[in-house]
């Protein structure tokens, strides 16, 4: 597989020192579900964790994590993605401004950057850190995302004087003429560390909602005659999550951007509005993707595959010129070498399949390791579980399964051996046999009349 032709979330970016402050402490009952707003998905990996990619693709030598006391579920899952991420509580939720200061013990020894981030925008991306950053690299002591969305209702209006930022108004705290404001807060501010340190506790709650605004940070700096700006993003970069609407939105936008990213690396999507992604899907050159076909996590195919309509594809690894479906459903750390050929509705769950090996059609390979250059008949399973234990089956080279083979594992058929069709395998079968595990056929002439005649009487009988 040629990786370098499979799309970036975001562009690497290098700071010297930089320290991010994710908020996630916010209860998200917008989205009516017993789930953090910031555990939903999208592109198959928690908003949040979108938002510690983008840190870190930023160059963040630190990163603080602010939860509510209920959050135990968010700290947990960015835990097994970064394990460096320290956790911070906010046990009463009193503002974002009283949230960032969570995260004391981190930001009152920090050198170079703070960055103070909202954990719900999953189209964050590395760059759009650097719009801020860069703006200290050029002199300011403070920078705030900024952006232009289509409707600026709800939004903090940025006050501006030319490309100095005088403070951002919260839309319940705005005049009527402020609200006719387009440029808008967008998700990061960005501060000198020791800027950031002697106004954090200057906060005050005298505002609409009495709580400790974080962006009054920037009134304050000006008043402490600091030097304040504002970078800009586009509005899909920036896209917050409250409900299950800007959900789906969201997850859209992502869609069309990987969408396109793989078509642009070489990868031909027959149907692309039809194809859906995971964040962390690498594609090589010239594959083709058909109709209706979703990738979930773990997923990566080498050069010159042919993913075949209304497939289901997650946790796999798929060998240059493999042809996969049409209804194909593949999962569980399956490892599919070169030129394997998978049929509709076959599903194959953590197995591994030897270079052209081929299960045309109606077959579940569970829990299996299969050589190369071998045929698994229509209808063949290997049954790999016994209501407790999963076992193995093994498949060496050239085999040839027979349609409808029930092999019962843990059973293992050598090189170049035979099942025959019907067969239930139960005992393993060496190199090049040849194994029988059915009935034998006995005909009994003229009998069917007998067997129907009772079958009518049967019907008859229960009508009455």
């Amino acid at each position: 597989m040629d990786k370098e032709n499979s799309p970036q979330t975001g562009d690497e970016i290098l700071v010297t020192e930089l320290l991010s402050i994710i908020l996630a402490a916010g209860e998200g009952t917008r989205m009516k579900s017993s789930r953090p707003k910031v555990l939903h998905h999208v592109g198959g990996l928690p908003i949040v964790s979108h938002v510690v990619r983008a840190a870190r693709e930023a160059g963040s030598t630190g990163i603080a994590l602010v939860t509510g006391p209920k959050h135990a579920s968010i700290r947990e899952t960015v835990s097994l993605m970064d394990p460096d991420v320290v956790h911070f509580e906010q046990a009463v939720a009193r503002g974002t401004g009283h949230a960032a200061s969570m995260a004391r013990e981190l930001f009152s020894s920090a050198s170079g950057y703070v960055a103070v981030v909202y954990g719900d925008h999953p189209l964050l991306r590395g760059a759009n850190f650097q719009a801020v950053i860069e703006r200290l690299d050029a002199g300011l002591d403070v920078a705030i995302l900024g952006f232009e969305p289509v409707d600026p209702t709800g939004y903090g209006r940025f006050i501006t004087d030319g490309e100095r930022l005088l403070a951002i108004r919260e839309h319940k705290d705005a005049s009527e003429d402020e609200r006719k404001i387009g440029l808008c807060n967008a998700c990061i501010l960005a501060f000198r560390a020791e800027v950031f340190r002697d106004l954090i506790d200057k906060i005050d709650t005298n505002n609409a909602q009495g709580e400790y605004y974080l962006t009054d940070l920037v009134s304050l700096a000006n008043g402490a005659g600091k030097k304040v700006g504002y970078g800009i993003a586009p509005e899909t970069d920036v896209m917050g999550v409250n409900d299950r609407s800007q959900l789906a939105r969201a997850e859209a936008v992502f869609q069309v951007d990987r969408r396109e990213a793989f078509m642009m690396a070489g990868v031909t999507l027959r149907d692309p509005e039809s194809v859906w992604f995971s964040w962390d899907t690498e594609i090589g050159r010239d594959v083709t993707i058909f109709p209706n076909v979703v990738f979930g996590a773990g997923v990566k195919i080498a050069d010159h595959a042919e993913i075949r309509a209304f497939c289901d594809i997650e946790d796999a690894v798929i060998g240059e010129g493999a042809t996969i479906g049409p209804f194909a459903r593949i999962r569980g750390g399956a490892e599919l070498g070169a030129d394997v050929h998978l049929g509709n509705f076959v599903e194959v769950k953590k197995s591994r399949i030897g270079a052209g090996t081929k299960a045309g059609h109606l077959s579940y390979l569970g829990d299996a390791d299969i050589g190369q250059k071998t045929n698994i008949g229509a209808g063949t399973i290997t049954c790999n579980y016994d209501g407790v234990n999963k076992d193995t089956t093994v498949i060496g080279d050239s085999a040839f399964i027979g349609s409808n083979t029930s092999l019962v594992a843990p059973v293992s058929i050598g090189d170049g051996a035979y099942t025959a069709s019907g067969s239930v395998i139960t005992e393993n079968v060496p190199d090049g046999a040849v194994a029988f595990g059915r009935a034998r056929q006995v005909n009994k002439p003229d009998y069917a009349p007998v067997l129907r005649d009772k079958a009518l009487a049967k019907k008859a009988a229960k009508g009455k």
